[in-house]
């Protein structure tokens, strides 16, 4: 019986050695997990919960952290008489999460990078950000005065989210004619149950790695909603990356007919590019903002007092959280991930019209 005791246990400490070996063979992830195993669990997970029309993944969450608490509270006499066998459960516990967490979604962290699947060149110079920058601005206004002739009104989307959560399928469907392994099947996006504490934490949304589901922070500024969405989406299809993932929302977004989508694509990659510039040359980034509609600018303002008003210690505290946790999972630059997709944008677009 004790025996038995640390088979989980052990098992956890060879999932840890077998992950880190196989991680430095990323060709073999892509080919047998990423694009062999993976789809079919994907497929599988959004067929049984995609239907249900609340976010069953974030039920799961609830009854889970109650257990766990309620195994605490029971067992909270015993921690020093029977220490070794209450550790030997916590761990258990811990190794069973972690195989679930890797079987299911996330031994993609390790996959071929993007950039070598679309043979992108990572590097960019200053000229080069500054081109794909002029093409963002000129193609973001354009598409903001197609929606609004007064150039000092930011743009309202109209569109119910449900909505957006059907149309985000044809800007999948749009980019996945050109690239196959954008390929999106059985739709499974939801309005997360914990909106709330997802926006104090600083967080627009998730993937439920365990019942596959797009997790979307309903209270979002709707201008950027359709952004989000095919973000989460993008994690759905493999894509752990979260670069990769903006990169993706940010080709389907635009990649949609619908000009609120492309809005919200186009208006994104601005930001992110604005940003750039803001570390390497604020007088420049001057000049940029100069160039844009007010009403583009206005909706910036509108994201920023969004965050604002629900900044407290607790983001600081989630943010610290997952930064460490994508620098464990092969991204060097944890939060400063999200920003890479810039390189990927900028390499992509070289030489081509957006």
């Amino acid at each position: 019986m004790k025996n038995k005791k640390v088979i989980l246990p052990l098992f956890l400490i060879v999932q840890i050695i077998s992950l880190q070996i196989l991680s430095f063979f990323p060709e073999f992830i892509e080919t047998y997990y990423s694009n062999g195993l993976y789809p079919h669990i994907a497929k599988i997970s959004r067929a049984i919960f995609g239907w249900i029309p609340f976010s069953f993944g974030d039920i799961i969450y609830f009854i889970v952290i109650f257990m766990i608490l309620r195994w605490f509270i029971l067992n909270r006499k015993t921690w020093k008489t029977k220490w070794k066998s209450n550790l030997l459960m916590v761990v258990s516990g811990i190794s069973i999460f972690y195989f679930l967490f890797h079987f299911l979604w996330a031994t993609n962290y390790h996959r071929v990078p993007l950039f070598e699947k679309m043979k992108i060149e990572k590097e960019y110079s200053d000229a080069d950000l500054m081109a794909f920058t002029q093409k963002l601005i000129a193609k973001t206004n354009q598409v903001h005065s197609e929606l609004e002739e007064n150039k000092n009104i930011k743009i309202t989307n109209p569109y119910s989210q449900e909505l957006i959560f059907k149309m985000t399928l044809n800007g999948y469907k749009n980019l996945s004619a050109e690239y196959d392994f954008f390929k999106y099947e059985e739709p499974s996006i939801k309005k997360s149950l914990i909106s709330l504490p997802l926006t104090y934490m600083g967080f627009g949304g998730y993937l439920n790695p365990f019942t596959n589901e797009a997790q979307v922070n309903d209270k979002l500024p709707m201008y950027n909603f359709p952004f989000t969405v095919c973000h989460e989406m993008a994690h759905q299809i493999g894509y752990a990356s979260e670069s990769e993932a903006n990169f993706i929302g940010f080709l389907s977004t635009t990649k949609n007919k619908d000009l609120y989508f492309q809005y919200a694509g186009y208006s994104y990659a601005l930001r992110y590019c604005l940003r750039n510039w803001e570390i390497r040359d604020e007088k420049i980034l001057e000049e940029l903002q100069q160039k844009i509609r007010p009403g583009v600018l206005k909706n910036y303002e509108e994201s920023e007092a969004f965050w604002i008003k629900y900044n407290t210690p607790i983001e600081d505290g989630f943010k610290v959280f997952y930064d460490n946790f994508l620098k464990m999972n092969k991204q060097e630059e944890g939060l400063e991930s999200y920003s890479k997709f810039v390189n990927l944008m900028v390499g992509y677009y070289r030489g081509k019209e957006l």
